[in-house]
């Protein structure tokens, strides 16, 4: 059975190519277990993209929530 960092890592794969598409892109930092939060590093065009909130949480948190039930939230961090 898949680790759950891996599970993400794999749900991940998915929404990149949307990312790279604007010359942006996303890297898995870590997974809190006892919060369910996962948080990202955005790299690229993606850091100073004023659409990132909206991203984050209308594409990237749903799409991990969904594949990976144990994520509750997604922070963007520096």
């Amino acid at each position: 059975m898949e680790s759950v960092e891996e599970r993400i890592q794999a749900a991940l794969v998915h929404v990149r190519p949307y990312l790279e598409r604007d010359e942006g892109n996303v890297e898995f930092v870590c997974f809190e277990p006892e919060l369910g939060v996962v948080q990202l590093r955005f790299t690229g065009a993606c850091t100073h993209c004023a659409m990132l909130p909206m991203t984050m949480r209308a594409g990237i948190e749903r799409t991990l929530r969904l594949a990976v039930p144990e994520v509750r939230r997604v922070e963007a961090v520096v």
